[in-house]
């Protein structure tokens, strides 16, 4: 199934059919500021399953989440000060920013040193599908892994098309993957250089 979304003003009959696939343990493609994603609610063990299988991905390569707000970050991740401010002025963003995971978060979307990858996209689909389902949303690229990232859903990858439930069309994304920092210990450090701007780093 293909939805095409208005991407400044979704609508929100389609945002919730949407969700209604993700409760059904649902896996779908949909727009994020950077690139395409793969994605399935949180609390989906199958969806997760499946989403490394689709992209054929180390399992011990945990994958990011997409969160509505910095409320909803505060519930999944431990959220120091020094972070909080960081996260304020950067997100929505091109960032992805790896934090200490809360209890709540399952175990197979955090590393052993139990952190994880969180992100607000500067994209209004995405956050509305977030908020609609009432948690956090699994991200990743919707590509095979390796391969190059999705930009334009109408030529997504039919060995990965076939496998999903739903595509979210949006229209055309950056097609660069978002800048990774760690601040773990009220450190910043870059783990990756994506689509974020990383002049404010010293």
């Amino acid at each position: 199934m293909r939805h095409k979304i208005n991407p400044d003003n979704p609508q929100l009959r389609l945002i919730r059919h949407v969700v209604d696939s993700l409760r059904q343990g649902g896996v779908i493609i949909y727009p994020t500021d950077t690139t395409y994603g793969l994605g399935c609610d949180i609390f989906n063990p199958k969806g997760i399953k499946k989403i490394y299988q689709i992209k054929q991905r180390d399992p011990r390569k945990p994958f990011s989440f997409i969160c509505s707000d910095l409320t909803e970050v505060a519930n999944y991740a431990h959220v120091s000060n020094f972070a909080f401010r960081i996260l304020k002025r950067h997100l929505p963003g091109p960032y992805t920013f790896i934090l200490e995971a809360s209890k709540v978060v399952p175990d197979s979307l955090t590393t052993r040193q139990k952190t994880v990858g969180i992100r607000i996209p500067d994209n209004t689909i995405s956050r509305m599908i977030v908020q609609e389902l009432g948690h956090p949303l699994v991200t990743t690229s919707a590509n095979i892994s390796g391969e190059n990232v999705i930009q334009d859903p109408e030529i997504i990858d039919p060995r990965i098309e076939r496998l999903v439930d739903v595509i979210v069309d949006g229209g055309p994304s950056m097609g660069k993957e978002s800048s990774v920092i760690s601040l773990i210990g009220d450190r910043i450090e870059v783990l990756r250089e994506g689509a974020g701007d990383l002049s404010w780093i010293d």
